[in-house]
């Protein structure tokens, strides 16, 4: 690891047309402001000629890295493959359709030497160039939702350019669409994060990949990110409370059920045998053992975790460096 090394990770999927004008970009933000710059491209499982954009574009420059992936693995897997093979003590991952700007780069780093220093330095598409209802009114009530469960306030959880220094995510593993609460994840372990405006370019070249039903997905993921915050090495406190809610109702149910066999509630009589109230105190009573035996075994899986080594959530074919990036093999 190089402490003057700048890692930019940019994920790819069929994006030929932007590649080259994107890797120029960055290389003359790092001649402007003098930055020890090594660029590190992750071709997720692209079906157009991306790999072969990026071995051209890559081809003198010594400071490259191409990540090839066997498949698509979708965005999370590709920037974790970037992190990995990063060799920066600052890692600046970034879109590669051209939209987010690589002059941002240098006032990202700018922010996070700002004062006592900033650990996580997000990027904020203040003016974003996209449809408001398919695009920017659900990630506003996406970023909302995230920052309210999360306990940190975001503006755009959603944008990929943001600045990290290594030792924040080196132990933090990525899978599913975990990327984008990176910011809340680091911040629970003690990471100070900033936001600062980023510019935000209109689409020019390919097509966008995402939709609105990724909003779902983002929403599903905010509880998995909840409980890794909240009970990741206590799941026996969650789950519980839930056996102590469910056994709660099971005895008021059973109480009401008591009641109204004695006619306490204005009414006949009535039999427990013939009361249903009694079978709903009875299911909601094992409800609340199996909420218990299930948080016995999260536990014992919580301490498998920890005592285990974690596995990649992808898989490489080749890596290419240096001049060899534009190497035939």
């Amino acid at each position: 690891m190089d402490s003057r090394l700048i890692s930019i990770v940019v994920p790819v999927f069929n994006e030929q047309l932007s590649l080259e004008a994107l890797a120029r970009e960055i290389r003359e933000v790092a001649a402007s402001h003098t930055l020890n710059v090594q660029m590190v491209f992750v071709d997720d499982g692209s079906t157009d000629g991306s790999l072969e954009r990026l071995r051209a574009a890559s081809r003198d420059d010594p400071h490259a890295t191409i990540i090839e992936l066997r498949r698509n693995f979708g965005q999370t897997a590709a920037m974790a493959a970037g992190f990995d093979h990063a060799g920066g003590r600052i890692i600046v991952p970034m879109d590669g359709d051209m939209q987010n700007d690589p002059r941002d780069i240098a006032r990202l780093l700018a922010k996070m030497y700002e004062g006592r220093g900033h650990d996580v330095v997000s990027g904020w598409r203040k003016d974003r160039q996209d449809t408001f209802v398919s695009r920017k009114l659900p990630s506003m009530i996406a970023n909302w939702l995230i920052g309210y469960v999360t306990g940190v306030r975001l503006h755009d959880y959603g944008c990929t350019l943001k600045a990290y220094r290594r030792e924040i995510i080196r132990d933090v593993n990525l899978y599913s669409e975990l990327h984008r609460f990176l910011p809340a994840l680091a911040a629970w372990n003690g990471a100070r994060v900033a936001e600062i405006p980023v510019n935000h370019r209109p689409r020019t070249r390919g097509l966008t990949k995402y939709g609105i039903g990724r909003t779902f997905k983002v929403l599903l993921d905010l509880l998995t990110v909840k409980f890794l915050g909240s009970y990741m090495n206590k799941p026996l406190y969650f789950f519980g409370k839930l056996a102590v809610y469910a056994l709660l109702i099971a005895t008021v149910v059973m109480l009401v059920a008591i009641g109204q066999k004695y006619g306490h509630f204005g009414q006949e009589a009535l039999h427990l045998n013939r009361n249903i109230l009694v079978t709903l105190s009875v299911l909601f009573a094992i409800l609340s053992a199996q909420c218990l035996v299930v948080g016995v075994m999260a536990e014992l899986l919580v301490r498998i975790y920890h005592e285990s080594q974690g596995r990649p959530t992808y898989r490489i074919r080749n890596v290419y460096r240096g001049k060899t990036a534009g190497a035939r093999r």
